[in-house]
């Protein structure tokens, strides 16, 4: 049994809007699944859909093997949610927002042992409405954790958080997973899917136009890549005649390296076993594509209309609009 799985499904908004196109997705148990997609690309209405909060005009859903629609009770028992810009209540201290989830899903908790986990345990009797952003995005995510939830359905978690609390929310996303929860969320920030998403989601008009995990997406690039080839000793360039290998873009030779831009991944091969007939090669560095450079080959975006924001991530500092 899959932690999600739909089929066929369909979202239309009068005659003229198609916000999901036959959307065949499966999500398994366990894993950190990243579900990314320009704006407009169908990736909020298929959350909202998988919550139920949207009716699909066609299709079907399954959350934990429950359906989306029919058996949403049993749904909500066992997920938690965290879903962009949250609303606190401002006179309830963050003890009181966990208590009150708790009640409601009727789980017994440790309240401080949630609050300390997420980071905010000095603040646990303070009320909300005094937070800064990050505080109340980590008060969410102590709340989508109530109840040990078998799937936690994140949109943004990373939304208002430092740099430091970007690098918890990572490591407490890893652990919920090593533990057996599945865990499923969108992100701004590509690097935050890269450190941790076993497979990634990529949406654009309403149709999944990739679906596989970071490194087979890599494999399959297409557009140019880049290598660089140490060799022994510098070595003549019209002895080594890079630029005859088919599929060779540029080479640049500086010295003993040999840096050469390639039509795509598949090429790479031929360089370096071109290199290896004339010359004695030490070391190989080959630069993988990107996940901002996959994400703009899948939806067409560039720098130029949005795909890339100001960077803010400490680890690698891309950012596109979702």
């Amino acid at each position: 049994m899959a932690a999600i799985q739909t089929n066929g499904l369909t979202k239309r908004y009068g005659e003229s809007v198609l916000a999901v196109d036959d959307l065949d997705l499966t999500v398994e148990n366990g894993e950190i699944f990243g579900f990314l997609g320009p704006n407009g690309a169908g990736k909020s209405t298929t959350i909202n859909m998988l919550l139920d909060f949207v009716r699909p005009t066609e299709g079907t859903a399954t959350v934990l093997g429950y359906d989306a629609q029919d058996e949403t009770g049993e749904i909500r028992e066992r997920i938690g949610v965290l879903p962009e810009g949250a609303t606190l209540y401002e006179r309830l201290t963050a003890r009181e927002h966990i208590e009150w989830v708790a009640d409601t899903k009727d789980a017994a908790i440790d309240v401080d042992a949630i609050l300390d986990r997420v980071g905010i345990l000095e603040d646990a009797d303070r009320a909300a409405g005094g937070f800064s952003k990050g505080m109340a995005q980590r008060l969410g995510l102590g709340m989508a954790l109530v109840g040990d939830p078998d799937l936690l359905l994140l949109d943004e978690p990373s939304s208002g958080l430092d740099p430091t609390g970007i690098q918890d929310m990572r490591e407490l996303l890893r652990d919920e997973a090593e533990s057996g929860t599945t865990v499923f969320f969108s992100s701004h920030i590509l690097s935050e899917v890269e450190a941790v998403c076993d497979r990634v989601g990529i949406m654009n008009e309403g149709h999944l136009v990739a679906l596989d995990s970071i490194e087979n997406l890599q494999d399959e690039a297409t557009g140019a890549v880049t290598i660089d080839v140490e060799l022994a000793t510098p070595v003549d360039p019209a002895v080594l005649d890079v630029g005859s290998i088919s599929g060779v873009q540029q080479t640049d030779i500086d010295g003993d390296t040999v840096t050469t831009v390639c039509d795509d991944a598949t090429v790479k091969v031929d360089v370096v076993r071109h290199l290896d007939d004339r010359a004695t090669v030490t070391d190989i560095l080959s630069t993988d594509t990107s996940l901002e450079e996959l994400f703009n080959q899948y939806t067409g975006s560039t720098d130029g209309d949005g795909a890339v924001e100001s960077p803010t991530d400490p680890e690698r500092e891309q950012e596109v609009t979702v």
